[in-house]
């Protein structure tokens, strides 16, 4: 049987993307699934998943929900009844504790909730450690202090924080989640199990409980109880979850049981259509029909229909303080360790989350049973040059000086020119109401690019468009006549999500299935604003670094002036990434823009080495890249350094 890869990719692919979990990073917990088919960093990333996931409530609105309860409790004098108490411990909504908390300590946590959806976690630690002070056992704030601490990446708190709320309520299902939850983020499928096992056994129909609890069991090698919890799952209510239905797959093709896996994938198929995933599970599930002789057609993805959005129109405007905060905390990321010499070099450090280039790729052998490719630490970095503003394309790796962690490369793998790779583009264009006057030419202006630019027979492309969430009108295609009716679907709606959906993008280009090493690169057509992302502008560039996508973002706003924030917000996403901002000034100049845009694309380089000692220890690594041609030194434009994976178990 010739079946294709089944991936889950390296970087941030989180959870909540691919199982529909959410929990509480700031906005939400989620988590990214690596090689080893764990989970990798918690970050927010309710945007991937398809549908309404309204029905999912996640950690933080049930920590909203305490405050409600707490705030009626403690600040208006009003008591529930014994049994309406009763009824909110029962449902998993608050510990038995936390109704004890005293107004005080229920203030502080409010303050620092708020500061957490707002993506300050340092700023909420300090209120959330007070709520402590003055009330030792409220549950719930040590949960949003470990919350707090993973947003900062301090694992150890973190892990304190949520085994003391675990402690002080052993019958409250949250703290043994979330528990389960850091173990996976640490690919510890051991020590999650029994956390999540216990979530289970408190709350045995709580689908986001028993989700986790089969992912774990998959990486735990419990394949048949993993297909078995699945189940459970599809019992429930699971809107917006549909995407478990993948995980159920691999443990069935990791049985060899086809005929389920089958099954599982058009479930997910079914559940899922617009998934980053779903281009996998088509292959795959094609593959598995047409190997049963099944006279029928390949069960194709759900229609992509807009996503039905909220009526949303208010906008944020160019230096809002919002803009402000994500700046910051993305100036902040960018700190790293100093790179003493990079001004020679002219660098600036830029993180990335993964030194490693892999993925989980699940292949077939004679047993016909699918088997996991260990990852490989490789560093994979696309590049530009230039000399007066003016593109190179004829340097050959004799020209170019690598020094990773100020030491050259234990081994260079790869250097090639990008245009002799296969290109994965996707097209992601601002759909909000403050775009409107000028839609129509952008229209038209990027759907001339995409004809231009998709040249090669094996590159691809996507068109998507964003308001309140990504709706994908057009999946990937080499078609220009289906790509050109994409952007033609576009309509404006309200509200504007900017960061969720890059970061979406970037994920959904990570996923595609691949056989070779291609080149991604996405092209965002906004002004900058956002007004409803629960992703931060600092976890949007994470992963864009750790899907290796090059982001080259097309500023739509007409007047010229001094640079605001939310051009700062542009010019942030495209060089932390190794791309270019561009900003037209008029409608006019639109279609100038993106043929300088084809012209950078097509330009650019990939240079593939092993680093040398590479320590799997969360350690920055500066990147610098040396351009000379004919003893000129040229300017390069890239990603200049990355955060090394970090192998961390719990005990």
């Amino acid at each position: 049987m010739n079946l294709g890869p089944l991936r889950i990719p390296v970087g941030r692919w989180t959870a909540c993307a691919l199982l529909g979990l959410c929990a509480c990073h700031s906005s939400a917990f989620g988590q990214r699934f690596t090689s080893s088919g764990g989970v990798k960093d918690w970050a927010y990333s309710n945007i991937l998943v398809s549908g309404d996931t309204g029905t999912l409530e996640s950690q933080f609105a049930r920590l909203d929900y305490t405050q409600m309860i707490l705030d009626e409790q403690n600040g208006g004098g009003k008591r529930k009844d014994r049994e309406g108490q009763q009824h909110l411990i029962d449902s998993g909504t608050v510990s038995a504790l936390d109704l004890a908390a005293p107004a005080k300590a229920v203030s502080e946590f409010n303050t620092a909730s708020s500061l957490l959806r707002a993506q300050r976690p340092q700023e909420a630690v300090g209120h959330l450690q007070r709520a402590i002070a003055k009330y030792p056992e409220f549950v719930s704030a040590h949960n949003g202090l470990g919350v707090a601490y993973l947003d900062l990446d301090d694992v150890p708190r973190a892990q304190s924080e949520l085994e003391m709320a675990a402690k002080l309520d052993d019958k409250f299902p949250g703290s043994f989640l979330n528990l389960g939850r850091l173990a996976l983020s640490q690919d510890n499928f051991t020590a999650a199990g029994p956390f999540l096992e216990k979530a289970a056994a408190l709350r045995p129909s709580d689908p986001t409980i028993l989700t986790a609890l089969a992912y774990a069991q998959n990486g735990n090698r419990q394949y048949r109880e993993a297909i078995q919890t699945v189940g459970r799952v599809h019992e429930l209510q699971h809107k917006g979850m549909g995407n478990v239905h993948y995980v159920a797959a691999v443990a069935a093709a990791s049985l060899g049981d086809f005929p389920v896996a089958q099954r599982e994938l058009a479930l997910f198929l079914q559940e899922d259509p617009d998934n980053p995933l779903a281009p996998t599970a088509r292959h795959n599930l094609d593959i598995l029909i047409a190997n049963e002789r099944i006279v029928a057609q390949p069960t194709p993805a759900a229609s992509l229909q807009p996503a039905a959005l909220a009526s949303n129109q208010s906008h944020s405007v160019p230096n809002s303080d919002r803009l402000k905060a994500q700046l910051a905390a993305a100036v902040d990321e960018a700190g790293g360790e100093a790179c003493h010499d990079c001004a020679e070099a002219g660098a600036a450090l830029v993180t990335t989350r993964e030194a490693s280039i892999s993925a989980l790729v699940v292949t077939p052998e004679p047993s016909e049973q699918w088997t996991i490719r260990k990852s490989v630490d490789e560093v994979a970095l696309f590049f530009g040059v230039t000399s007066g503003g003016r593109s190179i394309s004829d340097l050959e790796a004799s020209d170019i000086t690598v020094r990773d962690d100020n030491k050259p490369p234990e081994k260079v793998l790869e250097f090639t020119i990008q245009s002799k790779l296969p290109l994965r583009l996707g097209l992601l264009i601002d759909t909000s109401g403050s775009v409107q006057p000028r839609f129509s030419f952008e229209k038209d202006a990027a759907a001339k690019f995409l004809q231009q630019m998709l040249t090669n027979g094996s590159d691809l492309g996507f068109v998507a468009g964003f308001a309140n969430a990504p709706t994908v009108t057009q999946d990937f295609t080499d078609d220009h006549r289906k790509l050109a009716s994409g952007i033609d679907k576009l309509t404006i709606e309200g509200g504007t999500s900017l960061f969720d959906s890059v970061s979406f993008a970037c994920w959904k280009l990570a996923a595609y299935p691949e056989r070779e090493r291609v080149a991604k690169v996405l092209i965002v057509v906004t002004d900058g604003e956002d007004t409803s992302s629960h992703t931060s502008l600092k976890q949007t560039i994470r992963d864009s670094e750790a899907t290796g996508v090059t982001i080259f973002t097309i500023s739509t706003k007409e007047a010229a002036g001094p640079k605001t924030e939310a051009d700062k917000v542009l010019q942030t996403l495209a060089e932390r990434s190794g791309g270019e901002a561009l900003f037209p000034g008029s409608v006019s100049t639109l279609g100038t823009s993106f043929e300088k845009l084809r012209d950078q694309i097509r330009k650019r380089y990939l240079i593939a080495y092993k680093p040398a000692d590479f320590e799997p220890n969360g350690r920055y690594r500066t990147i610098r890249i040396i351009a000379e041609k004919g003893g000129k030194r040229l300017q390069v434009h890239a990603r200049e350094g990355y955060h090394a994976r970090m192998d961390v178990s719990i005990p």
